[in-house]
């Protein structure tokens, strides 16, 4: 799961493991923003039409680097 985890997440993965968390806990960390973070970027909310049309859980507190990454991606569509 955190190899998983780390093939969306690198730089969270690397930070938090940097910082001396356990693999458990960084797992912990970062389980949810990558599952986010991966629909984010494969498109899945290229096309919305409004704000109420995205799912509650599209949204989780992502640092401007995962918001680069993100606009990017969107860039390069």
């Amino acid at each position: 799961h955190c190899l998983a985890v780390r093939a969306v997440c690198q730089r969270e993965i690397d930070c938090d493991r940097g910082k001396g968390y356990s693999w458990k806990i960084t797992l912990l960390r970062n389980y949810w923003k990558s599952k986010v973070k991966q629909e984010w970027l494969s498109g899945k909310y290229s096309n919305i039409p409004s704000l109420f049309s995205l799912p509650e859980k599209s949204m989780y507190p992502m640092d401007v680097d995962t918001w680069g990454e993100i606009l990017e991606a969107e860039l390069e569509r």
